[in-house]
């Protein structure tokens, strides 16, 4: 099954879905499977796409416009494909950059491996400064580290519930009083647990 996202950043009406939703259209999306936001990209809630990533099924094919569309940077976005890889479904860019993107066909999957390793590349090099600072700051006496939101018991029941298809993730952070970005820093639109929660739980 094909599913489409499609987003615009104003919702004061000078911008509007028409382009992108026609493009979706044309592409074999039925208007049943398109899903939509009015919000900017670096904002990270976004129901529609939210509910989209919860809809999608092993087999499926997500369909974008372009892909800004999609990521909030270049490492949302990769995290997002990986994800969507992980669970066996596809992305089709439509226009733009990367309108060679087809994670379906071998070609496509080559071209975002490039987008990966240049995203691996932006980490290591914030992980090696990252050390860096540490090491300095343990040469001065000082020590830190990351502390998590969430405890053992928490991941798993997040985990839980964002397998659930029917929860509700504003009322799930809520109930665990974090954010949205935290909620996803440890699990993923369909349950999975990130590597942040993996961390926690070997903590």
């Amino acid at each position: 099954m094909n599913l489409g996202y499609a987003r615009i950043s104003k919702a004061d009406g000078s911008q509007t879905l028409d382009l992108q939703i026609d493009a979706l259209t044309a592409a074999g999306v039925a208007q049943e499977h398109l899903y939509q936001d009015e919000a900017s990209g670096k904002r990270d809630d976004r129901p529609g796409l939210e509910a989209c990533l919860k809809a999608l099924r092993e087999g499926d094919a997500l369909y974008i416009w372009k892909l800004d569309r999609l990521g909030r940077d270049l490492k949302h976005l990769v995290n997002t494909v990986r994800g969507l890889s992980d669970r066996n479904i596809g992305l089709c860019v439509l226009t733009g950059q990367g309108a060679n993107i087809d994670t379906t066909t071998a070609s496509g999957k080559l071209i975002f491996g490039i987008f990966a390793a240049l995203a691996e590349f932006e980490g290591d090099l914030i992980r090696e400064r990252t050390m860096a600072g540490l090491a300095a700051a343990r040469a001065r006496g000082r020590h830190g580290g990351r502390k998590f939101e969430l405890t053992k018991n928490q991941i798993r029941l997040a985990q839980s519930a964002m397998a659930n298809r029917d929860t509700h993730v504003a009322q799930l952070c809520r109930e665990l009083d974090i954010s949205r970005a935290t909620l996803y820093r440890y699990i993923g639109p369909d349950g999975a647990l990130r590597s942040h929660a993996l961390k926690a739980l070997e903590a």
